[in-house]
């Protein structure tokens, strides 16, 4: 894993890990801003909120929008260390986020590269770019991790 403290993928898996000491599924998200600043970040929270929604892109969605006051995105990139479902997908085009980028790809859930493809989708009306794969093996190595000592 990079040691780049200012590396958004970097403060994602520490995100991630954080969420995966909570008993969560460890996958992280942040969001920054057109300025190169970081908005909003946040750890998987489904089982903590009950809310099956409270994934950590949609949490950092949000809590971005919060911050900025605007429902709009746009000029924004969103960094998460496991390729987003096809709700979390839904939502990043939807806020018009600028640039998606993934850590892990996920061939099981997943809803850009995998499933649905929503962003290829006739339907979609705002197509981010995407941009996949750094930290990829220390994301799945974590969520390898977290299931193994889940199965027991």
């Amino acid at each position: 894993m990079t040691t780049d403290p200012h590396d958004p993928m970097h403060i994602a898996m520490i995100a991630a890990e954080a969420a995966a000491a909570r008993g969560e599924v460890p996958v992280g998200a942040v969001i920054v801003g057109p300025d190169g600043k970081i908005i909003a970040q946040a750890g998987n929270r489904t089982l903590e909120l009950k809310d099956p929604t409270a994934h950590a892109e949609m949490l950092v969605i949000r809590e971005a929008a919060e911050a900025l006051n605007n429902e709009r995105l746009t000029g924004c990139d969103l960094y998460v260390t496991l390729e987003p479902c096809a709700m979390c997908a839904g939502a990043i085009s939807l806020a018009r986020i600028r640039a998606l980028h993934f850590a892990a790809a996920d061939p099981k859930m997943g809803g850009v590269l995998h499933g649905p493809k929503f962003f290829e989708q006739p339907t979609c009306h705002h197509r981010p770019e995407v941009h996949q794969g750094h930290l990829a093996h220390a994301s799945a190595e974590l969520l390898r991790a977290f299931f193994r000592a889940r199965r027991g």
